[in-house]
């Protein structure tokens, strides 16, 4: 079975079962969220410990999974939409084992780029930390560091925006 016909087979199912996952799924809300420090594809390492004090949206993903190539345009969104405020960081985190020109190739190659930092490095254990149990998965993390939301399969960016709204003040 090609990858294409495993995609029109799968994805009706995974958009069904990411439809009923609550948004906590896995993770307690309130639990602090397990550090991290990856390199971003310009070679600078990101803690997320040193990000305290701002929330933060994590989008965990891998090159291989084929609807993660629609979340980066939703991400931008919010990106874009608080970049200037500094209360939200946006982070996407590969967690197939890319290296960062096979992530630059992805982006170009699905439209997916990201105007938010792409961390590498990772695997999927550290989506299993978050408890995060399919991609993509969208971690959103109060700025005392505490995970206050997982949503395993795709976010719209007004569905990120209602999550984050009670810890930005929007």
């Amino acid at each position: 079975m090609t990858a294409r016909w495993l995609w029109l087979w799968c994805a009706p199912l995974a958009l069904a079962a990411a439809a009923c996952v609550d948004s906590r799924d896995g993770a307690q809300g309130g639990s602090p969220a397990p550090d991290f420090a990856h390199t971003d594809l310009e070679g600078r390492t990101v803690r997320l410990s040193e990000l305290r004090g701002r929330t933060v949206v994590i989008d965990l993903w891998a090159t291989w999974c084929e609807p993660c190539v629609f979340q980066p345009p939703e991400l931008n969104q919010v990106w874009k939409a608080h970049r200037a405020s500094g209360k939200v960081v946006v982070l996407g985190v590969e967690l197939g084992g890319a290296s960062p020109d096979e992530i630059r190739a992805w982006g170009e190659e699905n439209d997916a780029v990201a105007d938010y930092p792409l961390l590498w490095g990772a695997d999927e254990d550290l989506a299993r930390r978050f408890g995060a149990m399919g991609f993509p998965a969208t971690v959103v993390i109060d700025p005392e560091g505490a995970i206050d939301s997982v949503t395993v399969g795709l976010a719209t960016a007004a569905e990120i925006e209602q999550a984050i709204a009670h810890l930005v003040g929007s």
